[in-house]
């Protein structure tokens, strides 16, 4: 269940009251005459199964509650409401299948921003790879996997072609490609002062490299795994369940791809350099085709179910 605390002008809550009515699925509506002192207004709380939750917003920032009052949502963890579980059976479609698009696109906004936590983390995740290629240790390219926070702004670009948000597309692609960027030259001089420090040698670049070496040689599986890893890190998103974007992180190398391209590029590998470039755009391009295909799978699959849920139901106005 999601829960909806609206602040609406005057003029416009029973307007608001109207559209919660009516939306199957909704329940535990609370209205409070006059109760907003910023922006001034009444305050409208309501419930609404997570299935109904993306209908329910559509409908309020038609009414553009979202410009002249506020519109907050918040999963609700724990409702112990007989009326909750019915409005829950009422709704179409299963909670952990509905996808909340105002909720994916805010998300995914947080996620994709270019800030000096991302770049941190960016830098940091490359050189714990650069780390794991020189010292061929699989431990260390796994931990620089789950560290990397490539994803969100992944997402970001994914959600911004299917929303056609273009703010949120190029900012995105803006965050990933400079974020890469600077976490290619920051591993470049570190690898060039590790191997000052006596810690780095080209040797040990250079030698087979059993457990690290299909890092830059990508194959037709680097792109099987990047678009299997694309769509489940897109439906961990939309239903929710960010349990699973670890499994995704450790699953694709983008991250050591570009710490191998840094370290060879050091020692002026242009062999290893280009291979694990090639590496790395191929992950990116796999995971960007399979997420934005997953969520227009997902619009056509609720649209269709919308259409076929079609009824109105005893006491309720609007359509399922």
């Amino acid at each position: 269940m999601l829960h909806l605390r609206m602040i609406t002008p005057p003029d416009r809550t029973e307007a608001v009251v109207a559209a919660v009515e009516s939306t199957v699925g909704t329940t535990h509506l609370v209205v409070l005459p006059g109760a907003a002192r910023d922006p001034r207004g009444d305050l409208v709380l309501c419930d609404v199964a997570r299935e109904a939750g993306d209908e329910l917003l559509h409908e309020l920032r038609q009414l553009g509650i979202d410009k002249d009052g506020s519109i907050a949502v918040e999963n609700i963890d724990l409702s112990l409401s007989k009326r909750a579980e019915e409005a829950e059976e009422e709704a179409p479609g299963e909670p952990a299948d509905a996808v909340v698009w105002e909720q994916l696109a805010e998300s995914t906004h947080e996620e994709s921003t270019l800030t000096i936590t991302y770049a941190a983390f960016m830098i940091i995740a490359t050189m714990i790879a650069a780390c794991g290629v020189v010292l061929d240790n699989a431990v260390l390219i796994v931990g620089a996997m789950a560290v990397g926070p490539e994803f969100g702004p992944l997402a970001g670009v994914c959600t911004g072609l299917v929303q056609r948000a273009p703010r949120l597309a190029t900012r995105s692609l803006a965050a990933l490609l400079i974020g890469f960027a600077a976490a290619i030259i920051a591993t470049t001089v570190f690898s060039l002062v590790m191997d000052a420090l006596g810690l780095f040698s080209q040797a040990q670049l250079d030698n087979p490299r059993p457990n690290t070496s299909f890092i830059w040689q990508p194959d037709p599986f680097s792109f099987v795994v990047a678009m299997l890893a694309g769509a489940a890190g897109m439906l961990s998103l939309t239903s929710a369940k960010a349990g699973a974007l670890v499994g995704v992180a450790i699953s694709v190398t983008t991250v050591p791809a570009a710490a191998n391209a840094a370290v060879a590029l050091s020692y002026g590998e242009y062999g290893q350099m280009w291979g694990s470039a090639n590496q790395l755009l191929l992950n990116l391009g796999g995971i960007m085709l399979a997420g934005v295909l997953t969520l227009y799978a997902w619009k056509l699959l609720w649209r269709t179910q919308r259409h076929r849920w079609k009824r109105v139901l005893p006491g309720r106005e609007g359509p399922l």
